[in-house]
């Protein structure tokens, strides 16, 4: 069958998948040439589809142990984080981090090592796992912690499920007050005024930015910085003091129908762009909005990735280093801009100092936009790479579905000793995914 990431390209022929318990994975494992895990399918291009054999831990979705002291939840790697909120933000809990959905599994999150609005002040997801359970390539399931079997632990946060099957992981949630965030929206008119905002905002706890990819001269890279701290019960209205934890009853619209080709171009997206920023400015100053408003607002729109048509999209995120970032992102939003390919799901953060084996962030800025499959935005994804690389910059492989592995080398100095650990340890002939493949990892 044909499957495909969260972008719906590329699509794969594979062999899925369903085991139920460890022995039937066990015997997948053994018996089949290479296979690779698939949680919940959101990673955007191929990392999660094996050319032959694609295992999907759909069953592995049990919540083991909590530990109300610490705020430690151990659970199977396809629990979904969206249940995860759901059970434990009504017990005053909340993941330390968090992508920008709820529709990830927990392998998933380790395999990517995903950020959030935080990560300039908290980290990646490395930092609130405490230890994870793999079935390596002996089919062996094999504890890995910082303090025992440390190179499986540091390759398999951001090794993109290269290293084995993540079984089940203990990992931390944080207290929170209420399931309510305080937002403070600032608009800024161009990218250094963006910036500047990150920095003079360098405490908030949660950071992030929509920025306008098609702006030019004095409003390049104008955006709207979304502040955010978690709300107490003394910031809630009289009519929300009883119940600091309710979740409010979201309606999901379910996009109908896969858009055609052509739809998002440079006069309809500028269009939006320009309404959004209006509408945002119009709005700016501090709000009380629910998590999900803040965390995960294009969850409500089931199928959202069906705009793009039927030949899917593709996301390009790269992280430039500080020095680099404005001059960096400067030239690729010209770039963007002179293609006429702009991009209106377009987001800025700033990330904070991090040391890790393979995963994506460092210490700068981080760009991520979606376009339209396409032979014009494949040609300008490919410039893109290359202004990216002449900045310092590196490249996120959950996002990714058509770097070249040369790109990924000249990238990231870190390809190499990867590869090198992969061999030395047998992963590489047994873990495999088409992303692996086409990267050459």
């Amino acid at each position: 069958m044909k499957i495909s990431g969260w972008g719906r390209y590329p699509s794969i022929d594979t062999q899925l998948h369903f085991p139920r318990d460890v022995e039937t994975l066990l015997g997948l494992v053994t018996s089949r040439h290479s296979v690779i895990a698939r949680g919940n399918g959101r990673a955007y291009g191929d990392s999660a589809i094996n050319p032959f054999s694609t295992i999907s831990m759909k069953y592995f979705n049990h919540m083991v142990s909590f530990d109300p002291k610490t705020g430690q939840l151990v659970a199977e790697a396809g629990v979904l984080l969206g249940d995860i909120i759901k059970t434990f933000l009504p017990k005053g809990w909340f993941p330390m981090v968090t992508p920008g959905t709820k529709f990830v599994t927990l392998g998933g999150m380790i395999a990517a090592d995903v950020h959030g609005k935080n990560h300039h002040k908290e980290g990646s997801f490395r930092t609130c796992v405490d230890w994870i359970d793999v079935l390596d390539v002996n089919g062996e399931i094999t504890r890995c912690s910082r303090e025992m079997n440390i190179d499986l632990f540091e390759y398999t946060l951001g090794g993109m499920g290269l290293t084995g099957i993540i079984l089940r992981a203990a990992f931390r949630l944080r207290r929170v007050g209420t399931s309510w965030v305080r937002q403070t929206t600032v608009p800024a008119p161009n990218l250094q005024a963006a910036m500047e905002v990150f920095e003079k905002y360098k405490d908030a706890t949660y950071s992030v930015a929509w920025i306008d990819c098609l702006g030019r001269g004095k409003n390049l890279g104008r955006s709207l910085i979304m502040l955010g701290e978690h709300a107490s019960i003394s910031d809630l209205p009289a009519k929300h003091i009883g119940e600091p934890f309710k979740q409010l009853e979201k309606r999901q619209v379910r996009f109908p129908i896969t858009m055609p080709s052509g739809i998002l171009n440079r006069v309809s997206v500028s269009l939006f762009n320009q309404l959004y920023y209006k509408n945002g400015a119009r709005k700016a100053g501090e709000s009380l909005v629910d998590c999900d408003s803040y965390f995960y607002p294009l969850d409500t729109i089931l199928g959202w990735n069906r705009i793009y048509g039927r030949n899917g999209f593709a996301q390009f995120q790269c992280v430039l280093p500080l020095d680099r970032s404005e001059r960096g992102i400067c030239a690729l939003l010209d770039a963007i801009s002179l293609a006429g390919a702009g991009s209106f799901l377009a987001v800025l953060k700033k990330l904070g100092p991090q040391e890790s084996r393979f995963s994506f962030p460092m210490e700068g800025y981080t760009l991520a936009l979606d376009f339209p499959i396409s032979q014009k935005t494949l040609t300008l994804l490919n410039r893109l790479d290359e202004i990216a690389i002449e900045n310092g910059g590196r490249f996120y492989l959950a996002k990714d579905s058509r770097m070249s592995a040369r790109t990924l080398r000249v990238s990231d100095e870190r390809a190499e000793k990867f590869v090198q650990n992969r061999d030395e340890k047998g992963w590489r002939g047994r873990f495999i995914s088409s992303q692996a493949e086409r990267l050459s990892i």
